[in-house]
This record gives C-alpha cells, structure tokens and sequence, in this order.
C-alpha cells in the first residue's frame, strides 16, 4: 500500500487519505476519534491517479517525481498573462486569510469556491475583498496587496499557531483599510492546549485536521503531520514503533 494523496474537510466534510494497492485507490477517513496504526516504510514518488485508479511509479523524487509533477500556470502568476486556462475566464473573489495568532495573507480563488479554498489552507478566518471578472485582474491586484501583506504562510507557521487564536484586533486593524464584502469564521475542533509536536507519522488517535495539517494523539503526546510528507511512503498495516518526541505531559 502507498499514500499517494489527501482529502481535506472541504466537500463532503470528510478529510482522508488516499491510498493506491494493486492499481486501485481507496480512501483511508480522518474523521475525528478513528484510530491509525500505519507504520511508514520506503518512500518515492506517488504516481498519478488516472480513470479512478492508480498508476504506479518507482522514481526516487518524492512526493511526485518530474514526470508526475503538475505544474499549475497561475501559481506565480501577477497578471500578466493571456488567461491560458478556461477557469481564467470565470469571476474571481480576491481574499484575506488569517492564521494564529497573527499571520495573514492576500489570494485570489474563483468566486465560488471562496469558502472551500479558505477552508483548504485551514485559515481560521476569512474576508472577501473584491470581486472582478477573471483571474488576470485578480492576481493584479493580488500582487499589489502582497507587497504589504504577503500571499503565502508556510505550513510550520501554521503548524505554530495550531492550539491559539487569531487577535482580533490585528486582524480588524488589517481589515480597516479593505472594503470588505463578507466575512467568515472556521471552526476545526482541535481543542488543543499545547502546541504540537511536528512529526511525520501515522499512528495514533485523529484530534482533527486543520488544512492539510493532520493532528494525532498517541500515548499522551499531541502530533502535528503534514500530510503531504506522508504522500509517496508505503505503508503496512501495523502500529509505527518508531521513536518519536513525547510532550513532558506524556510522562505524568
């Protein structure tokens, strides 16, 4: 079995794994309470997902090798393009996105799927700025608030902030100088009171996902997993015996 992709709880809600076996995928749930005993080996590249099966492939790059990369045209782009894609074409929503404690970003989306992409990178709360007719526009603008606010959080930043709050007066302090349009709040369940330890890992109790941040709970110890270091390991079906940092809580 290989981890060859993920799910995070947008569409049906539901956050997952993705596993491929002989040539076909199955989704491994992340819901709330469920029980992993993975153990992770060997780890290359994940291959594709072709016609809902599993096209295997052995390169060492991982989590996808060159061949197996997609390289999405929008990602650096700053408006000055001839909207190579139809999707180009569609309404965009320029947004905020606000992590805890106190980091924020600026990213455009397609209108309708404001919410679901907010809700992808596990920001805590939301403002919509401005809606324009294509995603050329968009990412003009976009680039210009960057250069105050910036368009990217990595995910150790995210990671951080995993057990706090957004301040809501740096955030509101943000939002003064936008015409905001509509507003939203995220709830993820963690309930944490510590921040968790970084690992790569699966095995242990699901606390809940955050974006693709995956929260695990095993002997006492609060885990934060990236999953896409998970994505290309192949996996048995064992508990990990692997040693791993414990919280100093772990041991009272």
């Amino acid at each position: 079995m290989q981890v060859v992709g993920y799910e995070t709880d947008v569409g049906d809600g539901s956050p997952a794994l993705i596993v491929g076996e002989d040539g076909s995928i199955r989704r491994e749930s992340l819901d709330t309470g469920r029980d992993l005993a993975y153990t992770l080996e060997t780890r290359h590249c994940a291959g594709t997902i072709d016609d809902g099966g599993h096209l295997a492939c052995e390169a060492p790059e991982t989590p996808y090798c060159p061949h197996h990369t997609d390289r999405w045209p929008c990602a650096r782009c700053r408006g000055d393009c001839d909207l190579p894609l139809e999707s180009c074409r569609e309404e965009h929503a320029i947004y905020l996105a606000a992590f805890a404690p106190d980091v924020f970003k600026v990213g455009v989306t397609r209108s309708w799927r404001l919410e679901t992409r907010l809700r992808e990178q596990g920001a805590e709360r939301g403002a919509h700025v401005r809606t324009v007719e294509n995603g050329r526009i968009a990412r003009q603008i976009e680039a210009d608030i960057a250069e105050t606010v910036g368009d990217s959080v990595r995910v150790d930043r995210k990671r951080s902030g995993l057990h706090r709050t957004v301040d809501r007066d740096v955030w509101e302090q943000l939002l003064a100088e936008f015409d905001i349009r509509d507003r939203f709040v995220f709830e993820y369940g963690l309930e944490l009171s510590a921040q968790p330890i970084a690992e790569t890992l699966l095995t242990g109790t699901v606390r809940g996902t955050k974006g693709r941040l995956l929260v695990l709970q095993r002997h006492g110890t609060v885990y934060a997993v990236d999953m896409r270091d998970i994505v290309g390991y192949e996996v048995t079906s064992t508990a990990s015996d692997q040693d791993v940092q414990a919280s100093l809580g772990s041991f009272e």
